[in-house]
């Protein structure tokens, strides 16, 4: 699994483009406030859900099939039951990343993107990894796991 920093780190810093699989309109849900974080961090978010026509200002794809360009990481915020179909149209689409959001952990679509080359993140918020490693929670007291003398970029 690609859970030690340094892989967490090149995937955060590679992956610009995220489309997030399940993104929600509502301001309280999960999906939203972490893909409203990483917009705000520079991020650029795709929304992917059919419910929906715009979300933080973006298009909404009812799937990874109808974005009309690249895409970098797909971030799912699906039942793990529903991971494996993404984890295929992830491949077919030519994403570098599969993460799968806290809580998700489809070892069999984690598998298969491995496979095809993908980067595949497991049970991580791509928002609390991004703030741990990039976002200054040290500096407010919280305990990153990072040791380091240096700030990052």
């Amino acid at each position: 699994m690609a859970d030690d920093i340094t892989t967490l780190r090149r995937i955060l810093t590679a992956c610009r483009t995220i489309a997030v699989v399940g993104l929600s309109a509502d301001w309280n849900r999960p999906s939203y406030f972490a893909a409203k974080y990483m917009q705000h961090h520079g991020y650029r978010i795709v929304p992917v859900n059919p419910r929906y026509e715009e979300v933080l200002g973006e298009r909404c794809y009812a799937s990874l099939a109808d974005i009309p360009h690249a895409v970098d990481m797909v971030d799912v915020f699906r039942r793990t039951q529903d991971v494996l179909p993404i984890a295929e149209q992830a491949i077919a689409i030519g994403a570098k990343c599969l993460w799968q959001q806290l809580g998700v952990m489809n070892l069999e679509a984690d598998r298969l993107a491995r496979a095809a080359g993908l980067d595949s993140v497991l049970d991580r918020c791509v928002k609390i990894e991004h703030a741990r490693l990039f976002g200054g929670l040290h500096w407010a007291g919280v305990n990153t796991r990072v040791i380091s003398a240096r700030r990052p970029h």
